[in-house]
């Protein structure tokens, strides 16, 4: 949702998620510990007002949940009634605003999708539209490819196997032009994506279906989006604090939004009707809608939903594996519980955007449902809903029941091997390969190295957490699919291709791993009668132009250029985007070179600029450099070095020191090195690692300077 400061990671969006999971993994060791031995399951809390509001209070007072909300709001809701709705910290912290649940309004992002989804049911059961129906039956002049010999249906759009190319919010999608109207229908036929995988058979968290699902609203209610939410689902809930556009006292008791700088100024966004994450809403609000979908669609005076629509919305439609299903018509998975997996008698809706998270869950056969939402993006509700479950519901992170299996040999194992990118961020990259009887080993840039061991067909279970691995077969047996707890719990990862090679790359050619795994992941021309040119030269605009083109980064549309010799350059847009990020530098009169070879050290600096935001150089200043490298150069390749971003064209000599060759040219094979380092090194370990042993000595130096303190001095 904005452009990306570090190329080695996507967003902090995933980084995110990776430590939401592993805390998740790391809060119930002890429920494993017994449930492994046998012992019995921790005995529930009643749910009632007093335990709820209790329940809320010490959760929130905890120096564990304090450390991520600003201002948090919660509304915890059964049996057709508020049993707790309360609000903690600030809505604005420098004016010491408290948050009021009834009346603090938030952004509630995704969770809208929820709402949306409703709206178009409610079109359903009145035939107006069909789950099955080709969506473009209801939207017509939408111009896109699909090679496949099969619709997106309306159901499809619902539970996010469209097969559609992934299309996020873009950063000229979130603005400060409060004047800018852009309509659902223009924005749809502007930024409409190809299909590129056969609908129905992937799943792959998708806003632009969403998108889709609230236009579709609009063309057969011949109403515009935001006045039919609030004609048939905020006014017949009384949602009387909630609405799509930011204007009136939703503006005026709108929550201030934080970021890790503080204060994120108010933003607009496009469309400027957002049906799959522009709501706002109180934690009030949405309690009325958890109450009305609990009790079979209906306030008792209103009803929005019929029961048996209501009950088509709570049934997962599709999974991985029965312990980790996917999506409903409006609601997805609940996170996974260690050794548990994630229920399918929990529903759950989560959003984020800017400065906002927000989580709703529903336990239909208790009659049960929660919402918290809070103005700093992060892991509050990945603590509060494992919390929330044990202690009232453990029945739902039982270890699962699984029947006796013996796992393959690594001979049947080896069909799992390979690379997956991920559907929505294929920068995400997960290398899987055998390692003994009954092992795979899978690692990433992210969580690092950990075992898998199989306990069912295409199940498996992480030796890190205790979390499920799955994967998914094509029709003719192969693996198609993953779908792991980490890097992205809302989507597969697809394997890539068996890699051919190229005439001039073999398998015995020293670069063949990382060559390889290009173009299995598709980054690489994949045909064997080509040739590859390893030992070509980079020029500054390629190498520019095709770090950017990896990281999902886009070419700036800016026509005044920081360079004078781009002008007409294939590179051009990049370049700037770089110059944009201070990934390059300049003083906007000088030349850039595009044409030009570059050096490896001039390579490194280009990373390093970026990479130095995240990890302060003074971590690396022990490293040792063999061979010459430029003054200048100096830190960049300290730091490349130590975090493995670099091929086997680099040595280490006896004394521990790195000769980066920093003043050669960098050619192509050294070039995809590069991109496979930062696909795979777990830099953020390395750092972490580096920063262990930096406090370690100056604990040890703090202990000396005590011993010497102590001393008895000479006479």
């Amino acid at each position: 949702m904005k452009k990306l400061s570090v190329l080695t990671k996507p967003s902090i969006w995933a980084k995110t998620v990776v430590a939401a999971v592993l805390s998740v993994s790391l809060m119930t060791p002890a429920i494993h510990a017994s449930a492994d031995a046998g012992g019995a399951p921790p005995k529930a809390k009643t749910l009632d007002s007093a335990n709820a509001n209790g329940f809320l209070d010490d959760f929130f007072a905890s120096e564990e949940a304090k450390a991520h909300y600003v201002g948090a709001s919660v509304v915890v809701v059964k049996d057709g009634k508020v049993l707790a709705q309360k609000g903690y910290g600030f809505a604005d912290k420098e004016k010491k605003r408290a948050v009021d649940p009834t009346s603090t309004v938030f952004r509630i992002a995704s969770v809208s999708k929820t709402f949306t989804a409703a709206a178009l049911m409610q079109l359903v059961e009145q035939g107006k539209v069909g789950l099955q129906d080709d969506f473009t039956k209801y939207v017509k002049g939408l111009t896109f490819d699909n090679p496949f010999n099969k619709p997106v249906t309306i159901e499809h759009l619902l539970t996010h196997t469209t097969g559609f190319q992934n299309y996020d919010v873009q950063p000229e999608d979130i603005h400060n032009d409060f004047n800018k109207i852009v309509e659902i229908e223009d924005y749809v036929k502007a930024n409409m994506p190809p299909v590129v995988r056969e609908p129905g058979t992937s799943y792959l968290y998708d806003n632009f279906a969403s998108l889709i699902v609230g236009l579709v609203v609009e063309k057969v209610s011949g109403m515009p989006f935001a006045d039919y939410m609030d004609k048939h689902i905020f006014k017949p809930l009384a949602m009387n604090n909630t609405g799509f556009l930011p204007e009136g006292k939703l503006k005026e008791n709108l929550a201030i939004e934080y970021g890790p700088a503080g204060i994120i100024p108010p933003y607009a966004v496009s469309p400027t009707v957002m049906p799959h994450g522009g709501m706002l809403s109180t934690s009030e609000d949405v309690g009325k809608f958890m109450i009305a979908f609990l009790k079979g669609g209906t306030t008792g005076a209103n009803r929005i939903l019929s029961e048996s629509t209501v009950d088509s919305m709570e049934q997962y439609r599709s999974s991985i594996h029965p312990l980790m299903p996917n999506t409903t018509y409006g609601f997805e998975a609940p996170f996974q519980l260690p050794g548990a997996g994630s229920s399918s008698k929990v529903i759950t809706k989560a959003g984020d955007m800017l400065g906002m998270s927000s989580y709703m869950f529903l336990i239909p056969e208790q009659n049960t449902g929660v919402f918290i939402t809070y103005n700093q993006t992060g892991l509050l509700r990945n603590f509060f809903y494992p919390a929330f479950i044990h202690t009232f519901f453990p029945q739902y992170a039982a270890p699962a029941k699984l029947e006796p299996f013996t796992a393959q040999n690594e001979k049947d194992l080896s069909k799992f091997g390979g690379f997956y990118s991920d559907l929505r961020l294929d920068i995400m990259v997960s290398a899987l390969g055998t390692e003994g009887e009954g092992d795979l080993v899978v690692s990433d840039a992210y969580v690092g190295t950990r075992a898998l061991k199989q306990i069912d067909d295409n199940l498996f279970v992480d030796s890190l957490s205790n979390q499920f691995t799955a994967f998914e077969l094509d029709a003719n047996g192969h693996v198609a699919y993953m779908k792991e707890p980490y890097l992205n719990p809302m989507g597969y990862s697809q394997k890539g291709a068996v890699a051919a090679g190229f005439s001039d790359v073999t398998n015995e050619h020293p670069y063949a791993k990382q060559i390889f795994a290009l173009q299995s992941l598709g980054y690489l021309a994949n045909d064997a009668a080509e040739s590859f040119n390893p030992e070509g030269a980079v020029t500054r605009g390629e190498y520019v132009k095709n770090i950017l083109e990896i990281t999902n980064i886009k070419g700036s549309k800016t026509t005044e250029l920081a360079f004078t010799d781009l002008e007409g350059h294939s590179a051009a847009g990049f370049v700037q985007m770089a110059y944009e990020m201070g990934m390059v530098t300049g003083n906007g009169k000088g030349l850039f070179h595009p044409d030009k070879a570059i050096t490896r050290q001039e390579a490194a600096v280009m990373m390093w600029r970026l990479m130095k935001l995240q990890y302060s150089d003074e971590l690396f200043e022990s490293v040792e450099l063999a061979g010459k490298t430029d003054k200048w150069a100096v830190p960049a390749v300290k730091m490349l070095v130590k975090l493995g971003i670099y091929g086997p064209e680099v040595k280490v000599n006896s004394k521990g020191a790195f000769d980066y060759q920093s003043q050669k040219v960098l050619n192509r094979q050294e070039e995809v090195a590069i991109w496979y380092a930062l696909f795979t090194q777990p830099t953020d370990q390395i750092v972490g690692g580096l920063m262990q042993e930096q406090e370690a000595k100056e604990k040890e130096k703090e202990k000396e300077k005590e011993q010497t303190k102590e001393l008895p001095k000479a006479s």
